[in-house]
């Protein structure tokens, strides 16, 4: 064999050697953990914790090793995993701070659900990051799966999901059709729902998904509710929508278009397009036109459907528009929510007018206001003392405002004790946003489908998914969930029935940074609550 065959068949044996031991070595190589269940991909750290880990955001370290100390606490008793679910990292100080919130919540129910009397199992609390937009949930939810299978891990119920996106749908989809329980205790988009019919039966889109939350058609209804029980009737109204694809935009313009105007027509509805959820872009320009448009108009009432981070935007480039001195009501979702964590004082001045009127006032319907219950039932009671002469017995208040008061009182107090026991959140937890006060709700409704599926099989150590999931639709009339936000009462497509919306606006004051004000409740059915929340035959 000639020289130079000898020296090239050396050079490709060894090239296949280094080749081979290369490939064996991405083989066995370890992904690269951010800690234990978690992986990092794309610079985020994706996966499921429970053991304390804060995903690498600080604002959520302490309520993350408070959730630890809750699961080692109730490790020896009979209980079952219970994943939450939403984006855990995040560039923005306003999104974090979200998290803190959705995650004290989250912790504030899982000790109550825990302290509560009652069949086991205990709840263990694990953490689930899909990452942003829950762009990776494929991987969570694969985890979440093999839980749900294991007999060490006995995930019961998912819960979190703060952005009705296509991501989160399919997500939800997922966990769903494996009979995993899907407890949504942020989504607000009428996609991801099951629907209710007339006749009684449920079409199951979801089968196993509950929501805590009132859809955004439920949401409009219940503003127009509110609005035409306080005369607001002779108004003019202006929709302005973002074009992105995105759930909660595209059901809320949906449901603003469908309330039917009791005043003159306003203009055609004007749309902008934003880049993403916590992306500007350009909206600041497309807002300016936006408002000079306006401005050249008669209206005086703008439905928005956008996101908070859009919404901060417009309302001040309408106040710095000016219109020649006119005021405007900007009427928004459930996502507004958020939007006093984004406001600086600088914003604040912006909107005040000089005649100490605001330039713009921001009206949304939130899930919950820690003011609802002791406000309506002040109002309620001193109806009552001018019809009847006298104060009302405790049995006579209405259920629909006094449980709610009570389970808020409730929550206070576990609060109280969290701090007296040196247990740190991170933060005093924030009622007004109503983060905290939805997702303890959240929590409490899964404690309670847990209890009641635990007393249908007593001999068993806990209760399987599917008995779980089948609670959903038995938790009204009697079995209603007294919540902090409003009697939870779940129709048969486990949506909430005629859940109030609490109707808050930003009060701009005269100096300083504004504040939230509760003015009212709204009911989507135009009407409250039932006594002892039992659901009419016919509700669609």
């Amino acid at each position: 064999m000639p020289r130079w065959k000898k020296i090239l068949y050396t050079l490709l044996g060894v090239l296949v050697l280094v080749t081979g031991v290369m490939v064996t070595a991405s083989l066995v190589r370890k992904p690269d953990t951010c800690a234990d269940g978690v992986e990092r991909i794309d610079g985020e750290c994706v996966g499921v914790n429970g053991e304390g880990y804060d995903f690498g955001t600080p604002e959520i370290a302490d309520v993350a090793r408070a959730v630890a100390r809750e699961n080692d606490r109730i490790e020896d008793e009979p209980h079952v995993t219970v994943a939450m679910m939403l984006p855990l990292q995040s560039g923005r100080e306003a999104l974090r701070r979200q998290m803190r919130s959705d995650l004290q919540g989250a912790y504030l129910g899982q000790r109550q659900a825990n302290s509560g009397e009652g069949e086991p199992p205990k709840i263990r609390l694990v953490l689930a990051n899909p990452g942003r937009d829950y762009g990776h949930q494929a991987k969570v939810v694969d985890t979440l799966l093999r839980m749900a299978a294991s007999p060490e891990d006995r995930l019961r119920a998912v819960t979190g999901f703060n952005l009705s996106l296509a991501a989160t749908e399919a997500a939800v989809r997922r966990l769903t059709e494996h009979k995993v329980p899907v407890l949504a205790a942020r989504i607000s988009g009428d996609r991801i729902a099951n629907e209710d019919r007339a006749d009684g039966m449920a079409r199951l889109r979801f089968p196993g998904l509950a929501r805590i939350l009132p859809t955004n058609n439920d949401a409009a209804r219940a503003l127009a509710d509110f609005n035409g029980a306080q005369g607001r009737r002779n108004v003019r109204t202006v929709l302005v929508y973002d074009k992105r694809p995105d759930g909660y935009n595209e059901s809320l313009a949906r449901a603003f278009s469908r309330i039917k105007e009791q005043g003159p027509a306003g203009p055609a509805a004007m749309s902008f397009e934003s880049p993403a959820i916590d992306e500007a872009g350009s909206t600041g320009n497309q807002f300016t036109q936006t408002a000079n448009n306006i401005c050249d108009s008669e209206a005086d009432t703008v439905y928005f459907a956008g996101r908070t981070l859009h919404l901060r935007i417009f309302a001040l480039k309408l106040a710095q528009v000016g219109c020649e001195g006119r005021h405007y009501t900007i009427v928004s979702g459930s996502d507004a929510a958020s939007l006093r964590q984004d406001m600086t004082e600088r914003d604040w001045a912006s909107l005040r007018g000089d005649d100490g009127r605001p330039k713009v006032t921001v009206q949304y319907a939130a899930p919950a206001h820690p003011d609802a219950w002791a406000t309506e039932l002040a109002a309620w009671t001193k109806d009552f003392r001018a019809r009847h002469k006298r104060a009302p017995e405790p049995r006579e208040l209405p259920q629909y405002l006094a449980e709610p008061k009570a389970a808020l009182d409730t929550l206070r107090a576990r609060i109280t004790q969290t701090r007296r026991e040196g247990i740190s959140l991170g933060s005093a937890p924030n009622l007004e946003d109503s983060r905290t006060m939805l997702v303890h709700d959240g929590l409490l409704t899964i404690g309670k489908a847990l209890h009641q599926a635990q007393q249908g099989a007593p001999d068993t150590t806990v209760p399987t998914r599917e008995d779980v999931g089948r609670q959903w639709s038995l938790l009204h009339s009697r079995h209603r969930v007294q919540a902090t936000s409003g009697l939870i009462c779940l129709t048969t497509g486990g949506n909430a029935y005629d859940k109030p919306a609490a109707i808050v606006e930003l009060d701009p004051g005269r100096e300083g940074r504004g504040t939230l004000k509760f003015v009212g409740l709204g009911w989507p059915t135009g009407r409250p609550q039932p006594k002892n929340c039992v659901i009419p035959s016919g509700t669609p």
